[in-house]
């Protein structure tokens, strides 16, 4: 009882600790998606305005399509709780993840075929051969 205490708390805490590093990347990289929707936003009215202004001055004359289109509603915004939630779940796993870039490749426990013997994945490698798998499907 008092070991599984001491695990859950171990745990808890790992997750805070995360949180509170994970979260000025969070309130970064939501600041970047509320910019990304005010800029947007702020070129739609701009160019409404122009063209108002171009439609009064040229009337019947047909204006060039905007490059790239602008497109802003309510269902392509950037700035929402799911894009938020997607964000945070990202930077979470990236965090927790056991592979890093420089480091030594994770090496996990594996079961044979035959369901009885384990084997981690680099006792398989032989001599200075690389070691090659091969995740696929033959569907």
């Amino acid at each position: 009882m008092l070991h599984s205490l001491g695990v859950h708390t171990l745990q808890l805490l790992t997750q805070v600790a995360a949180c509170i590093l994970l979260f000025p990347r969070f309130l970064l990289t939501a600041l970047m998606l509320w910019l990304l929707d005010f800029l947007c936003i702020r070129k739609k009215v701009l160019l409404m305005g122009s063209r108002a202004e171009e439609e009064e001055a040229c009337p019947g004359q047909e204006l060039p399509p905007d490059d790239p289109p602008v497109c802003v509603s309510d269902s392509n915004r950037m700035f929402t709780l799911e894009s938020l939630k997607a964000v945070w779940h990202g930077q979470k796993l990236d965090f927790f993840k056991s592979a890093h870039v420089g480091s030594a490749a994770p090496n996990p426990e594996v079961i044979q075929l035959d369901g009885q013997k384990r084997l981690r994945i680099l006792d398989y490698a032989r001599g200075k051969r690389p070691l090659i798998l091969n995740f696929g499907s033959c569907t």
